[in-house]
């Protein structure tokens, strides 16, 4: 599967045990995001648009309102590297 830089970088955090919170407006629209890495700090690079892309795609998701996870074919798509800090 294709995936953009930026999407990779997500799903690197996710993958070793991040998460995405999201807030909701009025209606049922998701309109702010905010990428946690397992540390609890924040991944600037994830936007809407990105947070839309992986989930179109089914890469990530959420149970029960809880914050969005990597899934099991997320987890397969990502490209192995060492996590550099």
């Amino acid at each position: 599967m294709n995936l953009s830089k930026h999407e990779q970088r997500v799903l690197h955090v996710l993958a070793l045990g991040g998460e995405i919170q999201y807030s909701r407006n009025g209606s049922s629209k998701i309109n702010e995001i905010a990428c946690f890495s397992r540390e609890g700090h924040i991944l600037a690079d994830c936007t809407i648009e990105i947070f839309q892309r992986l989930k179109n795609k089914k890469l990530i998701r959420s149970k029960n309102s809880a914050p969005y996870r990597i899934t099991a074919l997320g987890a397969s798509s990502v490209k192995s590297q060492m996590f550099q800090r």
